[in-house]
């Protein structure tokens, strides 16, 4: 793949440095930035981590796998909606700006949130439940993808030339902070209140948390200024026309984006998201010990994500991506074979698997803005890595559970295998971007 014109390499005292180089807020700016977007996977997160516990409030209880099989097709579902959002919300910041399109997405994701923690059970309105489940999903989705179109270009954007593996590592540190935040509620409510009571009714808890977290997030999402990348462009697309004009000029970054993605959406909405629903549901794993497994790994993932950054600023962004493509197809087989009933063990196999993550997801809101021009970043990135996370990653939580259902694990460590290598081999065939100027 070949773009059709060359990345441009920067120079210390071109114009576009200075203009990316932070003023004296930009810290402040991008603390903003982050809590929203912690507050948002907060809600996008709850949901795969609590499935466990009220999908038998939606669907009927078969005893086997029926109810928790369908809730995580809900899941799925929502991600379907992730490339319209990437595309609509990716459009809207091009346009009018990446604040706007944050913002606006954060509500709808905050709305969705309150809808779930809102809604009847099925023994009070039957079928109509598992509708508004899947209404408030798709909501979510759509929100979801915008906010990926949104934050990675802001990050990207606002942060020094010099530093922007560095400073993009910010954006995957909020994400994780939200699912931890996620994972910190649940462990507190099954402390609190049992496994008994969190599938009777406390799994409401964390929804509307989410919910009302909403007005916080608001307040500082509107208080954040427009980066000076989108101030200086005065190509912005006027028209969904001429977007995809725009994006078929540059869709050989579109194809990086979507082969890069497939390399870890699978491994991410596993074992950061929904290996201790799986874990609890088909291992027998203690639930309260499962999900303060969970946030132990965590923890110890955000320390490890800046790490990654500094490594991409130093050595590239390319030879990063290559190493963890490489690891992931070694060790993608043992992972899954290794866990067992001891919530222990699958906190030090979600430990593994998140800090080799880190390796790709702390650099990737630097490496897809670097790959696209202003007038059409939050585009390009939106809807490259939304499409990819539609078609793999809402479907990993429920295919794992399935093929683990029929004794076919080993078919989903073959699945992926074969995507790590598929990010591999992008990575190989696409360029370096480190100190590259965003144009």
């Amino acid at each position: 793949m070949s773009d059709p014109q060359p990345l441009p390499v920067a120079t210390v005292d071109s114009p576009a440095a200075e203009r990316d180089r932070p003023g004296p807020g930009t810290a402040r700016i991008l603390a903003g930035a982050g809590v929203g977007n912690m507050l948002e996977w907060f809600d996008w997160s709850v949901y795969a981590i609590f499935a466990t516990f009220f999908a038998a409030q939606f669907f009927v209880d078969d005893g086997a796998f029926g109810a928790i099989l369908s809730t995580l097709a809900i899941f799925a579902v929502g991600f379907l909606m992730r490339p319209l959002g990437g595309f609509l919300f990716g459009w809207v910041a091009d346009r009018r700006g990446r604040r706007f399109a944050m913002t606006t997405s954060m509500m709808m994701m905050a709305g969705g949130s309150l809808l779930i923690g809102l809604a009847p059970t099925h023994a009070a309105i039957g079928a109509w439940a598992g509708v508004l489940l899947v209404v408030a999903r798709l909501v979510q989705g759509l929100a979801h993808g915008g906010e990926i179109a949104a934050s990675y270009t802001y990050v990207a954007e606002i942060a020094p030339r010099e530093r922007r593996g560095l400073w993009s590592t910010t954006v995957y540190v909020s994400v994780t902070a939200g699912v931890l935040g996620a994972s910190l509620v649940g462990a507190a409510a099954a402390t609190i209140f049992g496994a008994d009571e969190l599938r009777e009714w406390a799994w409401r808890i964390p929804f509307l948390i989410g919910g009302l977290l909403g007005v916080v997030g608001l307040y500082l999402r509107r208080s954040l200024e427009e980066t000076a990348a989108f101030r200086a462009t005065d190509a912005t697309p006027t028209t969904l026309r001429q977007l995809a004009a725009d994006l078929s000029r540059n869709r050989a970054s579109l194809l990086r984006t979507i082969g890069l993605t497939a390399g870890i959406t699978v491994v991410y909405y596993v074992w950061a998201v929904g290996i201790s629903g799986f874990a609890i549901s088909t291992r027998g794993v203690d639930p309260t010990h499962a999900l303060w497994a969970t946030v132990v790994a965590n923890l110890v993932f955000m320390a490890t994500l800046p790490l990654w950054g500094l490594l991409s600023d130093r050595v590239g962004r390319r030879p990063v991506y290559v190493f963890y493509g490489a690891a992931m197809a070694v060790i993608a087989f043992p992972l899954l074979a290794l866990l067992n009933d001891s919530a222990v063990r699958m906190g030090l196999l979600m430990t593994v698997a998140l800090v080799l993550m880190g390796a790709f997801n702390g650099n990737m809101p630097a490496y897809f803005a670097e790959l696209f021009p202003t007038e059409v970043r939050a585009s390009g990135v939106g809807i490259g890595s939304s499409l990819t996370v539609a078609l793999l990653g809402g479907s990993a939580p429920y295919l794992l559970t399935w093929l683990s259902s029929r004794d076919l694990e080993w078919v989903f460590g073959l699945y992926t295998v074969v995507l790590a290598l598929v990010g591999l081999v992008t990575a190989l065939l696409s360029p370096e971007t480190k100190g590259n100027d965003l144009r």
